[in-house]
């Protein structure tokens, strides 16, 4: 099955029209490998139609795109968990800030077997959403976790790992081994106004993280250079193949890298959908609703197929 839709024109948010607002979040705890991780499950009205895990963007936290995200999932009817990746936010783990994309897809796997410990959600199917940087990072803990029964990528980023700078691992090698022999942890901030030695040289993205729109208080300006020792070379490409459940690609010509998205897409064999919005870049797909609850809706409706 491949389903192709693009919305130059995107409706008026389903919020304003038909879904139920009527959602209770409540925190939800686990652990990884000895760490606490902290999150949100957003819970609908009435008996859950399924259960979303979400990860979001490059340094995120829980209130910001993950969380956005699961609250428009749990007002269609599905219990939604956001939470504060290891390092980030309120969870725990050191050093702090580090971004590593194949921690985050165990952290992944970790919130899968706590959702199906939960009494409230015994049972339901669980189907994942992946934002910005956690497209890439869900796609590897889909391919790898064959709980997961499906998995919609927004605006996703999947890298081929290719082209990774030698001079970025090492620098990234060098603060892992300061921080092991001194407990000195290395960070640059995340975004800066002037773009300079950031982890995200984008203006769209300083005025996202950078300002009140999206700086909220759980959130830390800053990224572990030791992260450069996992981001450049990591591979999401090599996960479409090995995809096993259906998937949907929410993008837009305007966001991140579209030639990743479509030869992630292009190299996925089960059933597949891919809606394209007009966004005006890869940001407002954070907090725009007009881009939000198309993809939600379509997120909605591939899931409940999905799982039959």
């Amino acid at each position: 099955m491949v389903d192709s839709t693009v919305l130059e024109n995107p409706p008026v948010p389903r919020h304003e029209r038909t879904a139920d607002m009527t959602v209770t979040p409540v925190p939800f705890t686990f652990t990884r490998d000895g760490d606490r991780l902290v999150g949100n499950l957003f819970l609908p009205a009435g008996d859950p139609t399924a259960v979303v895990i979400t990860t979001g963007p490059l340094t995120s936290v829980k209130e910001q795109a993950a969380g956005v995200y699961a609250a428009a999932l749990a007002e269609r009817g599905f219990a939604a968990l956001a939470f504060d990746h290891r390092t980030f936010g309120e969870s725990e783990g050191i050093p702090r800030q580090l971004e590593d994309p194949l921690g985050k897809a165990a952290d992944i796997s970790a919130a899968v077997t706590a959702v199906q410990a939960d009494p409230r959600l015994a049972g339901k199917p669980v189907v994942a959403v992946g934002v910005c940087a956690g497209g890439g990072y869900m796609a590897r803990a889909v391919a790898d976790d064959t709980r997961i029964r499906a998995f919609a990528g927004v605006a996703g980023v999947y890298p081929d790992g290719s082209g990774a700078d030698p001079a970025v691992l090492a620098r990234g090698r060098a603060a892992r081994e300061l921080r092991e022999s001194t407990g000195e942890i290395l960070s640059i901030p995340a975004v800066a106004a002037d773009n300079g030695d950031v982890a995200m040289p984008l203006t769209e993205a300083y005025e996202y993280y950078g300002t009140p729109r999206g700086a909220v208080p759980n959130y830390t300006n800053a990224f572990a250079v030791e992260s450069y020792e996992h981001t450049p070379g990591f591979d999401a490409q090599e996960a479409a193949a090995r995809l096993t459940v259906p998937f949907l690609l929410v993008h837009s010509a305007h966001a991140l890298v579209p030639p990743w998205a479509r030869a992630f897409y292009t190299a996925v064999t089960t059933p597949k959908s891919d809606l394209w919005l007009n966004s005006q870049g890869q940001i407002d797909f954070y907090d725009d609703p007009t881009l939000i609850a198309p993809a939600a809706d379509a997120a909605a409706a591939f899931f409940t197929k999905a799982i039959g």
